[in-house]
């Protein structure tokens, strides 16, 4: 499906952002996975891949940081020629009511998900622009759209992450470039298993369909998302919650 084709991931060894390297890989993509921390995990996400593995490389990097998106990005061009796709999803939580939060809490959480989403997005537009075509996924959250006690930071920062797509999706639609977003609720990763269970157990009762949602599910609107024949979707939230938020 995504033969010659090269996406951009970020925070694309765990979770997720594990679940949509795959997919595209097995899709026939080459795939740059960016990481932060944790390089024996991100080459056991790779050895993982079996023979889709020649088609993903792993980039090291703060997504915060616009020296290393630069530097990612030239790695990446370096490798593959081309970056026809970015999937904004590296985040972090820090959780903890406004009162207890303190100013680096703060800007810890925005300085990753919504930051480094415009760091990104700020080392690959230029490319995009020169070669006519694009397709910009932001991974946002169900949080961004409802807020959650403890969450001020993280939910700021994925509701800016609608309005940076939408305003994007304006400033690039007559340069063959579209930007979505895809806003998960609760999917069964390692952050969301890291809650305590009588918290997790109360979230599943809010959820219609009474389970978590599985990463796969996630990188399926995804790739959805970046194929050719989505070119008229631009400026979009979809959501994938399990009817948690509608």
């Amino acid at each position: 499906m995504f033969d010659g084709r090269v996406a951009l991931v970020t925070g694309g060894t765990r979770g997720i952002g594990a679940a949509i390297t795959t997919m595209l890989a097995r899709q026939g993509a080459g795939v740059a996975a960016g990481y932060h921390r944790g390089r024996e995990g991100a080459e056991a996400m790779q050895r993982s891949l079996d023979g889709d593995a020649t088609r993903v490389s792993c980039h090291q990097g703060r997504v915060d940081d616009p020296t290393d998106c630069e530097r990612v990005v030239g790695e990446v061009l370096d490798r593959f020629g081309r970056i026809d796709y970015l999937v904004n999803n590296a985040g972090i939580t820090l959780d903890k009511t406004v009162r207890k939060m303190t100013h680096e809490d703060w800007e810890n959480v925005l300085g990753v998900n919504l930051f480094g989403a415009f760091c990104m997005t700020k080392a690959v537009i230029e490319h995009m622009i020169e070669r006519g075509s694009g397709r910009i996924v932001n991974i946002s959250s169900v949080i961004g759209q409802t807020g959650n006690v403890g969450q001020a930071n993280y939910a700021a920062s994925k509701a800016g992450m609608v309005g940076f797509t939408k305003s994007l999706a304006l400033e690039t639609a007559r340069r063959g470039i579209t930007v979505n977003v895809v806003a998960p609720g609760f999917i069964a990763t390692e952050m969301v298993g890291q809650m305590p269970p009588a918290a997790l157990d109360a979230v599943i009762e809010k959820i219609p369909q009474r389970r978590l949602g599985r990463p796969d599910e996630v990188a399926r609107v995804v790739s959805f998302l970046l194929e050719d024949d989505s070119s008229y979707i631009t400026g979009a939230v979809f959501n994938v919650n399990g009817g948690l938020d509608m």
